[in-house]
This record gives structure tokens, sequence and C-alpha cells, in this order.
């Protein structure tokens, strides 16, 4: 193939023919991979694909069917997760489980601490100074004195590399979605550790749904569909746009992802605002909502967005400004208040505000109006079957299986039980906070069109940190900067370039 990367018989990790299945199902079929010291490889693939498979086989948490694994040429089986991290292949996951209350340096060596006991028993000077000595050998800046709990989301993932680097002759550091909840300047310092990580020769593995971070990262990138890899390339030499490996990850032409943008102008305002303003958040925000559109708002993390969304929610209180739900003047003091009014807000953190992991599909999808399927305060279980059986169809989810706790699904599915539940509530505005962050892009196609079919009957409001998406979903955009309205048009007026420079800089250019 074209650009192909050739397998090198000097690589760090070399796969060939590895296989895998689940019963009927292929999920591997004869791959073959291999990776140089000190290159970052950027692992894209649908959910589905293949890609979490290979890599819990690399961890040691599946056994592969077939194939062979040299690590610096040597043959390795790995059975088990202590395997995969002696054999010298180390994992951070997207949410790390890492202790709040422990400081940075407990948290590293958190079930290595050796044989003196309890941590508490442990000489805690030593430990410092080993977590030290590992902190200058990647150059990097975090005070590991601090707790866990009052670092900030890039010293969290720091210190999760750290732990994962933490033993001697790690040879391939695997990092699944490290950016999910980062800022853009917090994205930097990521990318900045991954840089230190590779000087000094480890390979990286980079999963990620974000596109665009390809080019900022990786040095090559394999694509994989259906369980076979479909490319591996150089990002220097392979000439794609981020479109083009999207359309190589789906296996179709990328225009049909977004749904197409409203026939007629929707002139119901449903929600409106004017001279909204939270201290240390946003100031002075105004903006109109109305029924039969979207209303696409791009601003990058840390810019406001998320403490507006919260505000219309009722979870913040506003010092000043005025908030009026089909005319008449409300405020609300819950989210309680907001849903009976007719608000409903889809946030961007689904697994701390969105949803209850441990409980079921069922429970999860009618929790936002139980109001339906009770009687007499007592709960119909029936019907809060039969609504949630429909709902999973609606919005495809897989496996369409109703009992299975949300913790068993993938994130992508996990979202779209977040999409059912607003679907569930019925509103009259829907707000959703990054609605595609950790999809992947065959099942944002899925929830894009749920929210467009959503925009016919209610007033829609789709706040995100992914301009492209803003725009391509949009029939009215605003950019946020720095908690303020820099930009506000109709989506077939400006392009995408302009939302992005307002977004930026704050002011469109």
């Amino acid at each position: 193939m074209p650009n192909s990367v050739a397998i090198a018989s000097d690589a760090v990790l070399a796969l060939s023919g590895i296989s895998k299945r689940f019963g009927p199902v292929i999920a591997l079929q004869n791959i073959d991979f291999d990776l140089q010291a000190g290159e970052v490889r950027a692992l894209l693939g649908i959910n589905g694909a293949g890609k979490s498979t290979l890599v819990k086989i690399l961890s040691g948490l599946y056994h592969k069917d077939g194939g062979e694994i040299r690590i610096a040429g040597a043959r390795v089986e790995l059975g088990s997760t202590s395997a995969a991290r002696q054999a010298g292949i180390a994992s951070v996951q997207q949410h790390p489980e890492l202790v709040e209350s422990l400081t940075g340096y407990e948290n590293i060596y958190l079930g290595t601490e050796g044989s003196g006991g309890i941590l508490g028993r442990l000489d805690r000077k030593a430990l410092q100074q080993r977590a030290l000595e590992l902190v200058a050998r990647f150059g990097l800046t975090v005070d590991l004195d601090q707790p866990l709990g009052q670092m900030s989301a890039v010293e969290k993932e720091a210190v999760a590399i750290l732990q994962a680097l933490a033993l001697d002759e790690i040879k391939v550091l695997i990092l699944d979605e490290p950016t999910s909840v980062l800022t853009e300047r917090e994205k930097d310092q990521l990318f900045g550790i991954v840089a230190a990580v590779k000087a000094r020769g480890i390979a990286v593995i980079y999963i990620t749904h974000r596109l665009d971070e390809v080019f900022e990262v990786a040095d090559s990138f394999t694509i994989f569909r259906g369980g076979r890899v479909i490319t591996t390339r150089s990002v220097a030499d392979s000439g794609l746009r981020v479109l083009e490996i999207a359309e190589l990850m789906l296996g179709t032409d990328l225009a049909a992802v977004y749904p197409d943008r409203a026939q007629v102008a929707g002139n119901e305002v449903v929600l409106a605002m004017q001279g909204l303003t939270l201290p240390g958040a946003f100031a002075d925000v105004a903006l109109e909502a109305r029924r039969g559109e979207i209303l696409g708002i791009f601003g990058l993390l840390g810019s406001g967005l998320d403490e507006l969304s919260k505000t219309l929610f009722g979870v913040f209180r506003p010092m000043s400004g005025t908030i009026q739900l089909n005319g008449k003047p409300v405020g609300f003091t819950s989210p309680e208040c907001a849903i009976r009014a007719g608000i409903f807000l889809v946030p961007g953190d689904r697994k701390t505000e969105g949803l209850t992991l441990e409980r079921d599909v069922a429970f999860n999808t009618t929790l936002a109006r139980l109001s339906r399927v009770t009687r007499a305060a007592f709960l119909r279980f029936r019907q809060a079957r039969q609504d949630s059986a429909a709902l999973a169809d609606k919005v495809e989810l897989s496996p369409r299986n109703t009992y299975l706790p949300l913790s068993a699904f993938s994130g992508g599915n996990q979202q779209k039980v977040v999409v059912a539940k607003g679907l569930f509530a019925e509103a009259d505005v829907y707000i959703f906070v990054e609605p595609t962050v950790g999809v992947d892009i065959g099942a944002r196609a899925k929830i894009y069109a749920l929210i467009r079919e959503l925009s016919r009957r209610a007033a829609v409001i789709v706040m995100s940190s992914d301009a492209e998406e803003a725009y391509g979903l949009a029939d009215r955009v605003m950019a946020f900067h720095q908690g303020r309205v820099s930009l506000q048009a109709d989506a077939i007026d400006t392009t995408r370039e302009v939302l992005l420079a307002a977004g930026l800089s704050g002011a469109a250019q």
C-alpha cells in the first residue's frame, strides 16, 4: 500500500498474524504491527474496529488465539497484566485508577511500595526520593507532595504516566484517550510529556478519537477497520487530511456524518437570555435558542461554556441577567426545577454527571422523567423496561441488553444512553455539552442524527470544543472566548475557519 510503514526487524515491538475471536465474532484477523524505539504511533478506528482488543492483548488482559509477539526481538507470551509489565509494556487507561486523597508520589508507587507493609509504615522519604528521580529522568514539572485531588487534570495524567513508567525497562507505553478531559493548554503540556517519554527511547501507542491530535503528537498512525489493519503510514509522508483519515476509518464518504441543516429557519424563540453573568466564568451573555434549529456554540475547554450550561440547568445562580423560557422570565434553583420547566442538559462528563454506571440501561434512561414510569409513587417496572428497550433500539445501542450495567458498555454506547435519557425527558430545550467526547466517528453520525431529530420539535443548543462539530451540526453558530461571545452568525453566512478563529482568539478573522 502506498506510504505504508514497512515492518522492521529491529522493532521494539513486533506482532505478526495476531488473531482473536469471541465466539462467532472475529475481533482481530491476521494483524501485523511493529513499533520502533521512541516512535509515537496513533491507533485509530471506530468502536469495534479491533484496536481495543489489540491493546488488551498487549496489556495482558486478553489471550491471543494465534500469532506471535516479540519485544526487542524476543518472543513473549503476555498471559497477565504483570507479565505484560515485566515484558516492558505499560498502559494508562482513559480513567486511571488513582486515589485522590494520596499524594502524587504515593499514587506512583501504589501497590508496588515494596516489602515494608502497608503504605503508612513505609519509608516515605525513600518513596519521595524514588519519585523525584523518576520525575527528573523524564524532565517533568509536577509537585508530587500534593494530594492528587488538588492537582490539575494534566498533573493527574502525568502521575498516571509516571506510575506506568515506575518499573525499570518499560519499552512500550500505551495511552488511551489521554486528552479527553484536558484544556487546550493542558493538552500542549501533555504532548510535552509524550515528547519527553519519546526522547527516552520509549515507544508510545497513542489511542485517540481526536484526529487532529495525530498530526500534533504522532510519528505514524495505524487505522483498524473490521478487525484488520487498513493502513499504517508515516504522518510526515501520508499526505492525508483529517477528513480523509476519517473516511478510511469509516470505509465511506464522510459527508454522511452530519445531517442536513434545517430547510426553514426557526422563528419561535423558546429560550432567551440577556446580560447573563457568572463571576469568574462568563459575562454579559445574550443568546436565543429557537424551536426547529440547532445553535452550535464553539469554545475551548475552560472558556466558560460548561458553567453557562450548568447555569441554564439550575446548578449555578447567575449574578445578573435574565432568562426567559417560552416568553416568561424564569430562575432555576436546581436541576429538578429546570427539568420540570422543560430544560434538559446532556453533560460533557457522562461518567460523573450523566450516568450511574453501576445501574442498568433501563434505570439510567428513565431516571430523567420518573413520572412517566410511576403510578401513585410506585415504579412500573414493566413500563420502564419497555420504554428503555424502545430507546435502545432508537439510539442503536450495542448490545441491546437493557439489563446490563452501564459499566459494561463502551464509551460510545454510554454516550448513546445519555442521549436516550434526554429523549425520554421530552424537553422543550436540550443542551448538549461535548456530545461526542470519546466517541468514534461511526457512532457520531447516529448521535448527530438524533440531535437533528430532536431539533424538529425542540430548541437545541450544542456546546463543543470541536469547531468542526459545532459548525457541522448547527443552523446558527456562536463562538465563546474567555467567557464572552465573540461571534454570532448563521452557519451558511460564515465558515468553520472563522468560527475557530473567534473561539481561539476572540476575533473573527
